[in-house]
């Protein structure tokens, strides 16, 4: 299929589901890109594949009840940060070993909620994967209105997000308020996993937080450059990603990851400054 013919299926009538699905990919990348520059910057890529599970029991729970899936994710993983940011402040307790226990509980409650409901197996392998063709127009709504105000809580945050990004120490010592940012951090990572839980599934959501932000980290030393390429490069990436799933009849999120690990390489290879190839003919 041409890009013409994927212009005109997006344009189909008949076809509604097709430029719904674009939308919520590239909304849900864009805030993914966003939000995962802080997570790459502060080394916490494991936070994003925990938060994918933490918000399983709201997801399980909202479709047993036949509720909205968004809200439902939302709900459980704020409550799941929360309780993470409260026990993190233990120094015995490292904040990673936090993560796990938690989060992992969250799972393992939505798996046995979720099996209560019938033919959940086919629900599992939805929320697992991804079911980007199936959003409903309520959904598509939340999911715009969550990317405002998430890309607006970074314009207000961001200097003191970076602080604590940095050296979490010296933003104590400079009087910020520590635990509130952290939280507000976990409840970012957590609207950006939810909303992306729709597009490529539980599994390979860190994949759209972590993956554009570590490639946009090759191409510039400048934060503020960063976290515009971060986003651009997801949304692109989402775009061709449906593109070339929708011509060769593949799955969407493993085709979206598969272009975005193919962006990483490039960069990583061919980056102006720090690629591995063009390093040596910049020492020549």
């Amino acid at each position: 299929m041409s890009p013409f013919d994927f212009l005109a299926d997006l344009v189909n009538p008949d076809l509604a589901f097709l430029p719904k699905a674009l939308a919520v990919a590239v909304m849900s990348a864009v805030m993914c890109g966003v939000v995962g520059c802080y997570v790459v910057l502060r080394g916490m890529a494991f936070i994003g594949d925990a938060v994918a599970h933490a918000v399983f029991p709201g997801l399980a729970v909202a479709f047993v009840l036949s509720g909205s899936l968004v809200l439902g994710g939302i709900a459980a993983g704020v409550i799941t940060a929360l309780l993470v940011a409260v026990f993190a402040q233990n120094r015995r307790i490292k904040e990673d070993s936090v993560i796990g226990i938690f989060f992992v509980a969250a799972f393992a409650l939505g798996i046995v909620i979720i099996s209560r409901a019938p033919g959940y197996a086919g629900s599992l392998q939805q929320f697992l994967f991804g079911s980007i063709t199936g959003i409903p127009d309520r959904d598509l709504l939340v999911v715009g209105g969550t990317g405002l105000v998430l890309v607006l809580a970074v314009a207000l945050l961001h200097k003191e997000l970076v602080a604590v990004t940095l050296d979490r120490e010296m933003a104590r010592a400079l009087g910020l308020p520590v635990f509130w940012l952290d939280v507000t951090l976990y409840v970012l990572v957590t609207l950006a996993v939810v909303m992306a839980v729709q597009t490529i599934g539980n599994i390979l959501v860190l994949a759209l937080l972590v993956t554009p932000a570590a490639a946009a980290r090759l191409l510039t030393d400048r934060l503020i450059v960063m976290m515009l390429l971060a986003p651009a490069i997801g949304a692109l990436s989402a775009l061709v990603g449906l593109y070339l799933s929708w011509s060769w009849d593949l799955p969407v999120g493993g085709t979206v990851v598969l272009v975005l690990t193919g962006v990483f390489l490039l960069a990583y290879l061919l980056a102006p400054r720090h690629g591995v190839l063009t390093r040596p003919a910049r020492a020549r």
